[in-house]
C-alpha cells in the first residue's frame, strides 16, 4: 500500500502542468488505481485495487467553488495550464472561478474528468503517457 508521503513526494515535483503525465505514472507505479481532487481545499482521495484509500488532507484554506460552470472558458486556461504556463495554485484559483468542484483520475482508462458542483462532467481527457 502507498504512503500519503510516497504521494506527496511525486506530487512535489509537479511545477505546472506540464509535469501531470510524469506524476501519473509514478503514482501508478505505486499502485494507485483512480483517485479524486477536490478544488475547495485540495484534499485528495487515492484509492488501489483492494478497495483501500489514502486521504491527503487539505492544502489551503477552502475556495468558494462557482455555481455555474464556464466550460469554454475553462478549457482556454486549461490548455494554458497544461503547457506551463500557470502553476498549481493558479489553476486551483481558475477552476473555482469557473465552476469546477473535483477532478477524477482514472489510471485503466488513463482519464482526467472535470466536475461540476452538481456532479455533471465539464470535461473528460485523455492523459498522455
Amino acid at each position: 500500500m502507498f504512503t500519503v508521503e510516497q504521494i506527496k513526494s511525486a506530487h512535489n515535483k509537479v511545477k505546472s502542468g506540464a509535469d501531470f503525465p510524469a506524476y501519473i505514472k509514478k503514482i501508478k507505479s505505486l499502485g494507485v488505481t483512480h483517485y479524486e481532487a477536490y478544488v475547495t481545499d485540495g484534499h485528495i482521495d487515492y484509492h488501489n485495487a483492494n478497495d483501500c484509500t489514502v486521504k491527503v488532507p487539505a492544502k489551503y484554506d477552502p475556495l468558494a467553488i462557482a455555481e455555474a460552470a464556464k466550460n469554454n472558458e475553462f478549457k482556454a486556461e486549461l490548455i494554458a495550464h497544461q503547457e506551463g504556463t500557470t502553476d498549481f495554485l493558479t489553476f486551483i484559483k481558475m477552476c473555482a472561478a469557473f465552476g469546477v468542484e473535483k477532478w477524477a483520475i482514472c489510471m485503466d482508462k488513463m482519464t482526467c474528468t472535470y466536475y461540476d458542483k452538481a456532479g455533471k462532467e465539464i470535461l473528460v481527457e485523455q492523459i498522455p503517457q
